[in-house]
């Protein structure tokens, strides 16, 4: 495991909390330009998926698959896209951003220069962002911990 003496997600939630146990937390990222993009965050300090014990592996990629089923189910989004980077902060982290064929960056990453603004992608959604985080709160309440 990787020790560092200050990390941003060791330090605060990373977002908007919408589920959290002992082992790891869901938060939806403040993106207006892709509003139903999620972190799963593993609660210990680790840099890489490889640093878990195999049942946490399989632990935080339940919570992934069901962030996913919960936007693909509500949002019907053209696609959902699936990484974990942690190049900026070394926390092992899942994104899970369903993206659209509307959006400003499509058919790039969200990380791509952005094509063109599209001011209301929350409106777009068809839910409110708060139903939609209950939604992938309740989903995640049946995730195991032990």
């Amino acid at each position: 495991m990787t020790t560092m003496t200050r990390c941003e997600l060791c330090e605060q939630e990373g977002g908007i909390p919408v589920f959290r146990n002992d082992t790891l937390r869901v938060i939806r990222a403040e993106d207006a330009d892709h509003p139903a993009f999620y972190r799963v965050i593993w609660n210990a300090h680790v840099a890489e998926w490889t640093d878990l014990a195999p049942a946490d592996r399989s632990r935080i990629m339940q919570a992934v698959a069901k962030v996913e089923t919960v936007l693909r189910e509500r949002l019907k989004p053209t696609k959902v896209n699936l990484a974990s980077l942690g190049n900026m902060v070394p926390h092992l982290h899942w994104h899970v951003i369903a993206r659209f064929d509307w959006d400003g960056r499509w058919p790039a990453p969200v990380w791509a220069p952005l094509r063109e603004r599209v001011p209301d992608a929350a409106a777009r959604l068809g839910l409110p962002l708060a139903e939609l985080d209950r939604h992938v709160a309740q989903a995640l309440q049946g995730l195991t911990t032990d």
